[in-house]
């Protein structure tokens, strides 16, 4: 029987890629099936990712057809000065503007000005000429891009204008608002190339989909073109069930960048370990994945270098084990305009946990409404030390008395399986 929908997914992060990026596109295609869609999905055969998780190639659906081609990246030449450089650069772990060297300012400064938008540009032409004889071949009318690399999305574009196709430009984060692109030191003419190709690409698809609200109302400044959110969600896992840890464990999972060095969380557990000895003897400090040095420094200016647990980058299957027995789970965002958009994936995981999450963000932030919503956890703005603080005391206090619970409400919404059937009723009305 045949599928009652062909798609052509364009994606760069794919197993073997880590990272959050992978797993959006890695679950729509695990479930897509379901709903009578074929997924083809389009990835460079060579890629530079910053992150390795090899378990997550098992995740693969064996209904996805995969079509691979090489990719040209200047990452490998870039590397040649300095690898662990390139790789945090790459992955937008930029370092403090004070301390960069002369090597991290140079690679900065050609990441946002020579690579436009981002270093994966040169995938774009040979791209669209494969694609175009593929789609045909197979008879394929709709694509979907998603972004970052924004680069991806001019693959969509051209292949607009060549083809009688129907496009889906997914960005699962925002182009030239995201936290890191004012870091890029562009030059005026880059600034506006960059918003050039972000208006064309969203006023020639056909439909937008994005991972946020705020999204949605920040491009409908942009564009006409209708706007569909789809945010992230969970899937439900198998996981090794392990005992909660015996210590009181806050753990952060994901990358821990120096803009999102949350001071105010320091100070509040320095005040309470100077307080209170029995707060002091129990807490630890658990932090899974790249974490910049200048929030290493912070903790270490406040005296709290001996309660961390450094887990370094783990594989994902077992990220989502050492998150479940943690005792509380801290969720951090950037304080800025920004960033209220930005709705983390690792949100998700960890509202299934059926841990207490504590999270600290800008003021309005969309994530806080998914939290009070889903009654699994609090929310604090960066000037919110006091009640931050209590909040915290509180958890510590349940702890103690082994009650520390959450009581989850309306997750179900937020399943891969149900946000994969809203795309697929997305891709069939466009048909």
């Amino acid at each position: 029987m045949q599928p009652q929908k062909k798609i052509l997914i364009i994606s760069y992060y794919w197993p073997p890629a880590g990272g959050p990026g992978v797993q959006r596109w890695l679950k729509f295609v695990k479930y897509l099936p379901e709903f009578d869609v074929e997924p083809h999905v389009y990835l460079p055969e060579n890629p530079t990712y910053p992150l390795l998780d090899e378990k997550l190639a098992s995740e693969v659906s064996d209904k996805a057809i995969i079509i691979k081609q090489p990719i040209f990246e200047p990452y490998g030449l870039a590397s040649v000065f300095s690898k662990n450089k390139t790789k945090k650069i790459s992955s937008g772990i930029i370092p403090n503007q004070k301390k960069q060297s002369f090597v991290e300012k140079a690679m900065i400064w050609i990441r946002g000005n020579v690579f436009i938008p981002d270093a994966r540009v040169f995938w774009v032409a040979p791209s669209v000429t494969f694609l175009k004889k593929y789609l045909k071949v197979h008879q394929i009318d709709t694509i979907i891009t998603t972004g970052p690399p924004h680069s991806l999305h001019l693959i969509g574009l051209q292949l607009k204008k060549e083809m009688n196709i129907t496009w889906l430009a997914d960005f699962r984060d925002p182009w030239t608002t995201i936290g890191y692109h004012k870091q890029l030191k562009l030059s005026a003419w880059a600034a506006n190339k960059h918003k050039s190709l972000e208006k064309e690409v969203m006023n020639t698809c056909d439909q937008l989909i994005v991972t946020s609200p705020t999204t949605k109302t920040e491009f409908e400044a942009i564009t006409s073109k209708p706007i569909a959110v789809i945010t992230n969600g969970y899937d439900v896992e198998k996981v090794v069930k392990k005992p909660l840890d015996e210590k009181f464990t806050l753990a952060h999972i994901g990358s821990f960048l120096s803009a999102r060095n949350p001071r105010i969380l320091w100070k509040a557990l320095q005040k309470l370990t100077s307080a209170h000895p029995a707060f002091k003897a129990q807490l630890e400090l658990k932090l899974i994945g790249a974490v910049s040095a200048e929030v290493l420094q912070s903790i270490k200016e406040f005296g709290l270098e001996s309660y961390v647990n450094h887990l370094g980058y783990l594989p994902h299957d077992e990220a989502i084990v050492a998150q479940r027995s943690s005792q509380v789970l801290l969720l951090i965002e950037i304080d800025s305009e920004e960033t209220k958009c930005i709705i983390p994936g690792k949100l998700f995981e960890y509202m299934v946990s059926e841990r207490p999450i504590i999270s600290i963000g800008p003021a309005q932030a969309d994530f806080a409404n998914i939290i009070k919503e889903t009654n699994t956890g609090t929310f604090f703005t960066y000037d919110e030390l006091e009640a931050l603080k209590s909040q915290i005391q509180l958890c510590f206090e349940q702890f103690q008395q082994n009650n520390l619970k959450v009581y989850p409400v309306g997750l179900q919404q937020y399943s891969r399986k149900a946000l994969t059937e809203k795309l697929a009723k997305l891709l069939i009305t466009k048909h």
